[in-house]
Order: structure tokens, then sequence, then C-alpha cells
């Protein structure tokens, strides 16, 4: 049987099995600090108990039920201002920056601060049987879709894996479950690569850098760094229409970096030629068209669009490197259903010449997202709005006044954007409202509809992330459709070129 951490025709070398390094796993008797009891969090207090570890579970809100039910050493503390006496390593949940009280006085007594990816890298480098390769799929916008691409990609092998991380299950999850998951597909965050300074991918991705969460991380070139150790692994990818992802690119240390493209692909790059997806890195014989080739072409990447196209070519180049073949592309892609939120057309309120469509992009939550949303149509009434995080909506604003037929903003920026629009789209109708009550959306959408014209887009797409108004995104998105439903609109299937009614677009 093929040693599953390094599948045949696979590019990546096989697993390390050096002695581990100096960074130290817990051991029995131990003194940790979790900060954090929620998705990642219990999850770690699980593992840490179970090796005898002395936990302290510190966190801002109440302790959970199912803290109880830990069997170990385990104390919730509440909200700690400082590590206890003792304590070797905090860690933390990846939401919390670098500049919060206790991880700075950790910081500041030499105790290690590192998260829960770092936790399960360092797990796994000691597994019995060698550690796994480690997929890592980064980059402002599009990092769900491609990892969902990725396993879908990979489960054609034959082999057992199960995307994690910001997808999924927690990676500690991952490398710890039973039976025992063959490779690491994990989307990771800015937040989660900034708290996992050890992990180096046998093959990672960034996808696009654009201004998001700078509130977190002070700055672009801060955030672009953590962004960048996905790249640091051996085999480095990037989508090099972006010039952040392909300057991160350039200055990586990985030994084989490999150029992504929408347009015809570099010698050792992946791209488009003639309507086909094309490996001219692998040599796997994707989109060479005849004889022993494969095909796959762009109208079958689903969801649709250019930036899909290219998440479609890094889940590729990912599974390509380790062991893929062409078919298992073809076969993955064409088997992925797209996740919700993402350009979902919810339905056409009945007017004259087409009527009015209403879409769903709740999940575009930066303006880079919805930047990509707001191109796909020529004529937009704009639902914005939300929390910014520190980014600016100026220049996405100078790229789609002109497909503007209105704005209507809610939730704790709105004052910010509608001040843009001011400045870039001044005689653009545009309208802030107010509250945070049930039926808020509801006002939204019928001030949005009053804007509209026949043929135009009612698109939700805020530039913003949620949290200020909702339990997510995906609440958001919901909120949308119901209040669209409840003022009449009714699915459709849309023409060609368009989507159906549950169809993504991004």
């Amino acid at each position: 049987m093929a040693d599953p951490t390094h599948p045949a025709g696979s590019t990546l070398p096989g697993p390390d099995t050096s002695e581990p390094g100096e960074q130290a796993l817990p051991r029995a008797g131990d003194l940790v600090v979790a900060a954090g009891a929620g998705v990642t969090g219990l999850p770690v207090v699980r593992y840490l108990a179970g090796i005898g570890v002395r936990v302290v579970v510190t966190s801002d809100r109440a302790a959970p039920a199912a803290l109880d039910e830990i069997t170990g050493d385990v104390r919730f503390a509440g909200d700690l201002a400082e590590p206890p006496a003792g304590t070797g390593t905090v860690i933390t949940s990846a939401g919390l920056p670098p500049s919060h009280g206790l991880l700075r006085a950790a910081a500041e007594r030499g105790i290690e601060v590192i998260g829960e990816v770092e936790l399960a890298w360092r797990i796994d480098q000691r597994d019995p049987l060698g550690p796994r390769p480690w997929l890592v799929v980064t980059g402002t916008n599009g990092k769900t879709t491609t990892t969902g691409m990725l396993q879908a990609i990979l489960r054609q092998t034959g082999r057992r894996v199960t995307a994690c991380g910001n997808i999924g299950w927690p990676v500690i999850e991952a490398v710890t479950a039973a039976p025992r998951q063959e490779l690491i597909a994990v989307e990771l965050s800015s937040f989660q690569l900034h708290w996992a300074p050890s992990v180096r991918p046998a093959a990672g991705v960034v996808l696009n850098v654009a201004e998001d969460h700078l509130d977190w991380h002070g700055s672009m070139a801060a955030y672009a760094a953590d962004k960048a150790r996905a790249l640091s692994g051996q085999i480095a990818l990037a989508v090099v229409d972006d010039p952040g992802a392909a300057a991160l690119l350039d200055a990586s240390p990985a030994e084989v970096t490999i150029p992504i493209t929408a347009g015809e692909p570099t010698s050792g790059g992946l791209g488009l030629r003639s309507g086909l997806l094309v490996d001219d890195a692998f040599g796997s014989g994707l989109g060479a068209g005849s004889g022993e080739g494969v095909t796959m072409g762009t109208a079958d990447v689903r969801p649709v669009g250019e930036h899909n196209v290219t998440n479609a070519l890094a889940a590729a180049g990912l599974a390509l490197a380790a062991g893929a073949t062409a078919a298992d592309v073809r076969d993955g892609l064409l088997a992925f259903e797209p996740g919700g939120h993402r350009n979902v057309v919810i339905g056409r309120l009945d007017r004259a010449a087409g009527g009015v469509l209403f879409v769903d992009d709740s999940k575009a939550t930066n303006p880079h997202a919805a930047l990509a949303s707001l191109l796909a149509y020529p004529r937009v009434v704009w639902i914005a709005g939300g929390q910014l995080k520190g980014a600016a909506v100026d220049d996405l604003l100078v790229r789609v006044a002109d497909r503007l037929a209105g704005v209507v903003m809610l939730g704790a920026d709105a004052p910010m954007i509608d001040s843009a629009l001011s400045r870039h789209a001044p005689d653009v109708p545009r309208l802030v409202v107010a509250g945070k009550d049930d039926d808020v959306m509801l006002k939204v959408v019928s001030a949005a509809v009053a804007m509209a014209s026949p043929g135009d887009v009612v698109l939700l797409a805020p530039a913003a992330a949620s949290l200020d108004m909702y339990s997510s995104y995906a609440a958001r998105g919901d909120a949308f459709a119901d209040a669209a439903l409840a003022l009449g609109a009714v699915g459709t299937v849309e023409p060609t070129g368009a989507v159906e009614p549950g169809r993504q677009t991004t």
C-alpha cells in the first residue's frame, strides 16, 4: 500500500523524520492558559486535559456548559488580565489580537503565546506515523470556495481528507481524528497564521491580498506578512493577477514557486488557454486537449466568474502538488457544491422590462470582495454597511460609481460609507437606515426597491463584517432573503449568462 504521507506521483517530499525542533508541546503537569472557549477553544482544552495538562480557561463570556463535561484538571477563571503564576504557555483564540491585555502581559513575561493551529502543527509533527502534508489556502477573499474545491479534488484520489481550519472542523480535531486523515487541507485566516509561527506547508497558496482586518493587524504590511506564512514551506503558489499576492510570491523562500493567472500561463505556472484550465507546472496533462490530456473548461467551473476560475486553478495546483491527477481535478471540480451567501440569486420582483433581481452576497465582508460582486452587474442598487474593520471604500467607489442606481446603508460604519459616497458619487441616491431591530433589513430592502428601476439588481454585498448587527454573515444574508421574499420576490430561472436561484457566483 502506498505511503499516504508521500503519495505516488506527488511532487511533495516525504515526511521529515528528524527529531522535533525547539517548538515544545505542553506535557502532563504543565500549566497552560486557554484564552477562549469557543469553537476552537473547547477542542484545545479537551486535548490538553486528556494528556494531563492543568488548564486554566479564560474568557470575557460565561463558561460554556460543555466545559463541565471535560474530564481533567480544568478550571474556568473568568476574564484574566494576566497569566497565573507558573503558566508555561498561553494558547489563544485566533480572534484575540496581540494587543489584548492578557496576551501582551504573557509576552512581557516571556511566556509563549500560540494559537490552536500552531498546537495542531506541533502535534502532527510528532505523530508516530509521521507528519502529514499540509495544504494551506489563504487570501483576503475566496478561501472557503478554494478549500472546498481542494477537498472535492483530493477526495477523488481516494484518500481520507476533510477540509479544516476556517472551514469544517478545527485543525486540532483534523490532526487527532480517528480514522486518521491522510492529508491536512486547511483554510487559514490572517489571524490563525499570525499565531502559527512554525507552520511550513507542503504547499500553500495566497489568492489575493487587499485591505481587511487592519484594526486587528495595525497595518497593511503586518497583515500581508501574516498571509505570507502560507508561502513559507516547500511549494508556494499565488494568483499573480493580484499585485499583493504576486509580491508575496516573489518574496517567498519556497523551493518551488508557481504563478497562477486567469490568462495564458507562463512556463511553470497554471492558467487558461482557449477557455481551458491549463497545468504547465506539474505535467499532469490538464488542458493538453488531445491524446491522454484531460480538459476542463472555464464554463464548467462553479461558482462562475473569473475569480472563481483562479480559485479552481489554485485548488488544482495544491492537489496536483499532493499527487492528484488531471482527471481528479476535473472530476472534483465538477462534483464541488459551492457554499451559500456567495452571489446567490434570491428571486425577482416582477415589473416591466425584466423586474428587479435580488442577489445575496453577504459573504462579501470587505471592499475587495464587494468590488468583484458589484462589477458583475451593469446597474445596481447596493446594500452596504456593517463593520469595515479599518478598511476604506474610496477605491471601490471610484471603480463602481457609474453603475450605482442607489445605495442603502446600515450598521456601525454606514456613516463612513455615506461620507465616501458624498466624495466619489455625490449624485447617486443614498440612504442610511438606522436601528438594529428585527425589521431593519426589511426597511433596508424596501428602500432599495424604491430606488430601483426595471432591470436593476438589488445587491447585498456589504463590504463589511456583520457582527455589529447579526450573529454571522449567513444570518445577515438570511435576513436579506426573508425581506426580499416578504416584498414579493419569487424564484426564477435566469437566462443564459446569469445564474439560477441557489447558485453562487463568487
